[in-house]
């Protein structure tokens, strides 16, 4: 669904042309291609849909393959990875030269800038499909008991106890599986084996009322169900996470639009003067982005050890005032530009070097809070379920909704908010500022201090 979302994306000036938008060519027409845009529309939905569709089975697969005394190094591997992953898509939306070198690519429909995203668009297709093979072929999944007609839901073990949930929500005491005799079954796959011998003598249906069913129309009830009886500490990181996502959203719809617009004063609608401003701006914030990533990249290594020392809680905390300064730090460097830019000091297309070089530095050092957004909340999130008997999957599905719902909130409300003062950026990461502060704050108070056994760090272990 990626792959096809994205060629959807990239061909959606000539699917608009096909459908009726204007035949004028691309470089002379200033209008709106109506079509165009509903196609592109349909693709971004798509691509969102699916974006956020990979992420809880990733991470689940993440948790269930790394096991309790490697998951933070394995978390902290898959963001150096995404490090890895942001630096070549970056790289390629900083450079402009795609349409020369894939010339076949540009149409009457399409020019310079959007050849260039086709181009980059296919070959992150060919990065996926490459990458989604590996992890298919090596990924080695132990499969479910097939002969379980009544299996437990993936929801189950986050519960604290399944038949009282049913029958008694009174009591919420643990207790351990047992067999037929009332011997403590020590592992899980003797947990499992029993469980099948049992069945086999209690026919499907004989006590429908303590089974949990993963059919279809199951998972809103097992996802509510879920939410219902996460561990109490699970809470307080939905509220962090969602607080964190909050703040990030701004950044990741503006930066590039704030670098074209504020820093480089330029207008995608204006004379051809401000649209060359615009994309000059938009391609040095794929720069500041690349950036980004490299910072992103080298403090995954760190996450860990600093994990070991100070606590995840603060770690985590600690990313989040340090969004609070770089967000605050893109609103004062804004309202600099636009003060330098209507006094005349500054060139009118280009800005000052300074703001230039400051725009850049808030870019690279916001990739450190971001390799641990990235890590630290999915690492806490496993270690607080996994004590529970699992259901890690399901678990970090909820908390993908943490930062779906602050995706939506940003996406409808950024546009109405900046437009009430002007139009600009800056009210947007204002309001990430103090959203970020926000997040630091109830980190700090609300989550749970882990073991630091938990981030014993065991080394990189392949096989």
């Amino acid at each position: 669904m990626i792959s096809l979302a994205v060629i959807t994306i990239g061909f959606a000036a000539d699917i608009g042309y096909l459908l009726g938008d204007t035949k004028e060519h691309c470089s002379t027409f200033k209008g709106t291609r109506t079509r165009a845009a509903l196609v592109f529309i349909i693709g971004f939905w798509m691509l969102d849909l699916a974006n956020n569709t990979v992420q809880g089975p990733a991470r689940a697969l993440l948790a269930d393959l790394s096991g309790p005394d490697q998951r933070n190094s394995a978390n902290a591997i898959f963001c150096s990875w995404m490090a890895v992953g942001n630096i070549l898509g970056f790289s390629a939306g900083s450079t402009g030269e795609w349409h020369k070198w894939f010339p076949f690519l540009t149409s009457r429909a399409c020019c310079e800038a959007c050849g260039n995203l086709k181009a980059a668009f296919l070959i992150a297709v060919v990065f996926l499909t490459f990458c989604t093979l590996v992890t298919v072929y090596f990924a080695r999944e132990v499969p479910l008991i097939e002969n379980q007609p009544n299996r437990l839901s993936d929801s189950a073990p986050l519960l604290d106890d399944l038949h009282q949930v049913g029958s008694d929500n009174s009591s919420t005491k643990h207790h351990p599986p047992h067999d037929g005799n009332g011997n403590v079954i020590k592992n899980k796959k003797d947990h499992e084996m029993n469980y099948n011998t049992m069945n086999h003598h209690h026919p499907v249906g004989e006590d429908q009322s303590d089974v949990y069913h993963d059919g279809p129309g199951a998972v809103l009830v097992n996802l509510l169900t879920t939410v219902r009886h996460l561990p109490p500490a699970m809470q307080s990181v939905l509220i962090v996470m969602a607080l964190s996502w909050l703040s990030w959203f701004p950044f990741f719809l503006f930066d590039t639009d704030w670098m074209g617009r504020e820093v480089y004063h330029g207008d995608p609608s204006g004379n051809s003067a401000k649209v060359k401003a615009y994309d000059h701006g938009v391609r040095e914030g794929a720069f500041g982005l690349l950036l980004n990533s490299v910072v992103l990249g080298i403090s995954s290594f760190f996450i860990e050890p600093m994990c070991r020392q100070l606590g995840a809680r603060l770690v985590w905390a600690m990313s989040n005032f340090t969004v609070f300064i770089c967000m605050a730090g893109t609103a004062i460097i804004s309202m600099i530009s636009m003060r330098e830019h209507s006094e005349g000091i500054q060139d009118i297309n280009d800005g000052s070097g300074s703001i230039r070089i400051a725009s850049l530095v808030v870019f690279a050092l916001l990739g450190f809070p971001l390799a641990i957004t990235y890590s630290v909340p999915f690492s806490v999130t496993a270690e607080l379920t996994a004590d529970s008997g699992g259901g890690q999957g399901l678990a970090i599905g909820v908390l993908n909704l943490a930062i779906v719902v602050p995706q939506m909130i940003v996406s409808l409300g950024a546009g109405p908010w900046d437009a009430l003062f002007g139009g600009s950026n800056i009210p947007a990461f204002v309001l990430a500022s103090f959203a970020a502060l926000a997040a630091g704050i109830v980190a700090v108070k609300k989550l749970p201090t882990l073991a630091s056994s938990s981030f014993k760090s065991t080394g990189f272990h392949f096989g």
